[in-house]
């Protein structure tokens, strides 16, 4: 029997192969389709030792999902909607969908993100338009009747998505939009305390796309109709490329700019999800609680959000993860390439 498909194994499938897009003036950009960043799908060595690593060394509620086939999930739901889902395999042989077998052949059974999602509310005209656009759109995905976390036959599907055939990235993407959430009071309680977190995270504000030619990414995201990007440069991990506004987020497109962070996961990992900005409501006590759980001290430093810190998780989850104080500036106001 063919197991059922959640949305991560979904989202995971999709997406092998290259395109090669042409040169960006070939076509006009289109109106961005999507209207802000949604999630990172990262996967752990161990389910168990990244849930541990994100609620006890960097203070998140990290909360339960499912485990179809072997590959269990996990979240870090955050105020805004936005979040990062935890990916762990659970058995020594679970069911994976080709695209869950080629992350595991690029992270070698390590920790580390390779797709990610964008919020798309008009989800059927996003992929009108990108298919207008001449890339590879799938159909569109739907969660199951009798998904255990939705409302139940009858009623939408809790989830809709649509990935591309070929890859339009370095890194995989996919559209996905959601209906809308139980009303019911015990389920509202429960999602409004889901989005709490000790550390403080309150928002997602940026996905730090790496690889090897920051500009051909910057192309692409182009003909997703992701323009306007700024020069910038990320000395914390010797990186450089661009800024991309996605409605109230931004991508970073970023390569190597020398030796350092980047350039030592681009070629231990090659392209990759290298890291997430997150907003906190109180960054001195963010960064107090980082430094207990990794027990050093961390270097503050002015970054593309302000005021900011880098947590060292590359080597328990293979992503970075900065945090920043609130900030009154739009995505990608005021940076500096």
């Amino acid at each position: 029997m063919r197991p059922r498909l959640t949305l991560s194994a979904i989202a995971l499938s999709l997406g092998l192969g290259s395109l090669g897009l042409g040169p960006p003036a070939a076509q006009a950009a289109a109106p961005a389709p999507v209207d802000k960043l949604d999630h990172a799908l990262l996967w752990g060595r161990d389910i168990d030792q990244a849930s541990a690593v994100l609620a006890v060394k960097l203070g998140f509620q990290v909360r339960p999902g499912r485990n179809p086939g072997g590959v269990a999930n996990r979240y870090v739901r955050l105020a805004d909607q936005g979040y990062l889902e935890l990916l762990g395999i659970t058995r020594p042989d679970p069911e994976l969908d080709p695209g869950m077998q080629a992350d595991q052949a690029s992270l070698h059974g390590g920790s580390g993100a390779r797709a990610f999602g964008l919020h798309a509310s008009a989800l059927d005209q996003a992929q009108a338009d990108l298919k207008a656009q001449g890339l590879p759109v799938t159909p569109i995905f739907t969660a199951a009747a009798d998904d255990p976390d939705g409302q139940g036959p009858g009623k939408p599907p809790r989830w809709r998505l649509f990935a591309f055939d070929r890859p339009v990235l370095s890194s995989s993407v996919f559209l996905i939009d959601y209906a809308a959430p139980r009303s019911d009071p015990a389920s509202v309680a429960d999602d409004k305390t889901a989005r709490q977190h000790p550390n403080g995270a309150r928002s997602l504000s940026a996905f730090w796309l790496l690889s090897a030619d920051a500009g051909a990414d910057k192309a692409k995201l182009e003909k997703l109709g992701l323009a306007g990007a700024v020069p910038v440069r990320v000395p914390q991990v010797a990186a450089k490329g661009y800024c991309v506004a996605v409605g109230p987020n931004a991508l970073l497109a970023l390569e190597p700019d020398g030796p350092g962070i980047a350039a030592d996961a681009l070629r231990e990992g090659g392209p990759q999800v290298l890291g997430v900005s997150l907003d906190v409501a109180d960054l001195d006590a963010a960064k107090r609680r980082v430094e207990r759980g990794y027990e050093q001290s961390l270097a503050g430093y002015d970054g593309l959000s302000g005021a900011a810190f880098l947590a060292p998780t590359r080597a328990d989850l293979g992503l970075l993860i900065e945090f920043h104080a609130a900030s009154a500036k739009g995505p990608c106001e005021g940076v500096k390439g």
